[in-house]
């Protein structure tokens, strides 16, 4: 537990397609701040930024339940560093670089850290679905650039399917992401920590039959998927992807925690993307990975204050 009672901000809502799941997330966080000895209150930023800007000053720490863009992005970090208030996620510019996955994967490939082959189109350039069958072929998954909680994303096998889907991810941003499509397991792997960075035990996720891979309704859906943790994967593959999901960690300069998404494929783990502010609702994975590491939910957010106020 923190070593005395803190004023706690607690940032959920917004403005973005997540808003809704960011209000779950800030729902079970309150909840679970209920047995602890902090004060909370929450600001909406969707109507209450001007009065989080006014009051920064009467708060110790912030805990930012804030999903996809205007929340993860790094704008809110930054307002935050502004009115001094310390916070549990990545900073301006990790939160920056996780969200924009291009960049992301730029860095990711930088590490060593392996990713599927991609192409970058830009809304308005000529023929992106004949770009992306020249350069990548079917089947490929296409996302937009910046978003979160899987909006957007489009698995296409058949070519009569891909103009559709780089329109509908063309209509979330300006940039989107063709990626090929990965066949394996699934597994998440989580990291908590500043400058000491500790693993917790990794999940493999098996979406329901409702849903071809990890989407929105397997996300946030309670039996919309199979999540099992510790992943039922021999301890070679367990220590290759917690490593990995730390060097994730490291090379987008985050703090305070992530969550790194990893396909198992047929010559090894393949990180798809890094959360930095991951779910925190009753059907999330982090909560989970956290209890398997023998921390309940109010000691987890109890964990992540100290971390937010540790520098």
């Amino acid at each position: 537990m923190s070593q005395r009672a803190l004023k706690v901000a607690l940032i959920m809502g917004g403005t973005s397609s997540e808003r809704e799941v960011s209000l779950k997330s800030g729902r079970a966080v309150a909840k679970a701040l209920e047995a602890l000895p902090h004060q909370v209150e929450t600001f909406d930023p969707a109507t209450d930024l001007v009065e989080l800007v006014r009051r920064a000053g009467e708060f110790d720490v912030a805990l930012v339940m804030l999903h996809g863009p205007g929340g993860e992005d790094g704008r809110l970090q930054g307002l935050l560093d502004l009115v001094g208030l310390p916070y549990q996620c990545a900073g301006v510019l990790g939160c920056a670089l996780a969200m924009d996955k291009p960049r992301a994967k730029e860095l990711f490939r930088a590490a060593g850290i392996p990713v599927a082959p991609d192409v970058v189109l830009g809304r308005g350039e000529p023929d992106p679905a004949g770009r992306v069958m020249e350069e990548l072929g079917l089947p490929v998954v296409i996302k937009p650039a910046r978003e979160g909680s899987s909006f957007g994303i489009s698995m296409v096998h058949e070519i009569k399917d891909l103009a559709p889907a780089i329109e509908a991810a063309f209509k979330l941003d300006r940039v989107i992401l063709a990626e090929r499509l990965l066949t394996g397991r699934e597994l998440t792997a989580a990291v908590v920590g500043n400058r000491e960075l500790n693993a917790l035990p990794l999940i493999e996720i098996i979406p329901g039959e409702q849903s071809t891979f990890f989407d929105f309704t397997a996300k946030y859906t309670p039996g919309g998927s199979q999540e099992i943790c510790p992943a039922p994967v021999d301890q070679a593959v367990t220590k290759r992807v917690q490593e990995l999901g730390i060097a994730a960690h490291r090379a987008l300069g985050l703090k305070g925690y992530s969550r790194t998404d990893f396909i198992l494929t047929e010559d090894g783990p393949l990180a798809l993307e890094t959360n930095t502010i991951p779910g925190m609702t009753e059907t999330s994975l982090l909560p989970q990975a956290a209890a398997a590491a023998g921390m309940d939910f109010p000691a987890f957010i109890d964990k992540l204050l100290a971390l937010a106020l540790e520098d």
